[in-house]
């Protein structure tokens, strides 16, 4: 019942056209930040101990604009449930697919690396910008529905609440996405293998890990970061060519993905120097736009004693 009330709503809001959307986002801005203060603190601390270098000033400002842009994840998530592929497509933009879809044509499934930063959430719309292998758009509001010739999507972790779960799931596969639960990732590219599918997975891969899970330690945005490699090692294992997802804002509503290549035979790097790529990557696209990044979880509460 508590998933279709909130499915329910979430429906009724997404029918909204952007610009009410983005309306509804700025008030919600005040109300997150102003009055409810969402987890304020564990922000201030996190933009603090990452810019040792900026000013109060400009760690405020920081604050301000990630809050508002929070707002605007939260609603641009919601209207995937009914934007049209059309639609889609004039606010989200791939670049650099040549490299994925020269691999996959040559029969290699690939392996997207990205982190928490901008709008993960369109990552399930991948298939919209792959020209060979994904789907295409008509003019006027409809896709042609044409079945993507390779599995598309991504790894995820399953959230505590189970309505909430399946309501993100729901929104993640409506653009012709592939959730897959991060335990059952593994299974799933073997059995994919074994039936001759292409896949492409992202992996979000800058999660705060358990202690028992610490594969790593290095430093990230001034921190000394413990890290969870897990990913690195499905990657390695499937061998499978490995690129970057650099996502970029460049205004409000319009997302640009670049794909950078990391590697085309990770297994012949080693675990250390695959995830530090990877994380040297993350945190330029963090610095270049450090207000588009996820402040609000806890990421460094774990020290190398404790």
């Amino acid at each position: 019942m508590t998933y279709y009330l909130l499915y329910g709503l979430a429906w009724l809001i997404s029918l909204l056209p952007y610009r009410l959307l983005y309306g509804l986002s700025d008030f919600l801005y005040l109300i997150v930040y102003y009055v409810v203060r969402y987890r304020r603190g564990i922000v201030r601390k996190n933009l603090t101990t990452s810019f040792p270098e900026k000013s109060i000033h400009e760690i405020v400002s920081i604050e301000q604009k990630f809050y508002h842009w929070l707002c605007d994840y939260a609603v641009e998530t919601i209207k995937l449930l009914t934007v049209s592929d059309h639609e889609l497509v004039r606010h989200l933009e791939f670049r650099g697919t040549e490299a994925v879809e020269q691999c996959l044509d040559n029969g290699q499934p690939c392996a997207w690396l990205l982190g928490h930063y901008c709008n993960w959430e369109y990552l399930s719309a991948t298939a919209l910008g792959m020209k060979r292998w994904g789907v295409e758009p008509e003019e006027g509001g409809e896709s042609s529905r044409r079945e993507s010739r390779a599995v598309m999507g991504l790894i995820y972790k399953p959230l505590r609440n189970d309505a909430m779960d399946r309501l993100f799931l729901t929104i993640r596969q409506k653009k012709y996405g592939t959730c897959v639960s991060r335990k059952d990732i593994l299974r799933k590219l073997v059995q994919l293998k074994q039936e001759g599918r292409m896949s492409l997975f992202g992996y979000i891969a800058d999660q705060s890990p358990r202690w028992e899970n610490i594969h790593l330690w290095l430093n990230f945005l001034n921190h000394d970061t413990p890290v969870f490699t897990g990913s690195e090692r499905i990657i390695q294992k499937m061998r499978q060519p490995t690129f970057y997802l650099d996502m970029e804002r460049p205004e409000r509503g319009k997302y640009v993905c670049t794909i950078k290549l990391i590697s085309e035979h990770p297994e012949q790097m080693s675990i250390e120097e695959l995830t530090k790529t990877y994380f040297a990557e993350l945190e330029k696209s963090i610095r270049r736009a450090p207000q588009y990044y996820l402040w609000t979880h806890n990421r460094w509460k774990r020290t190398r004693q404790t």
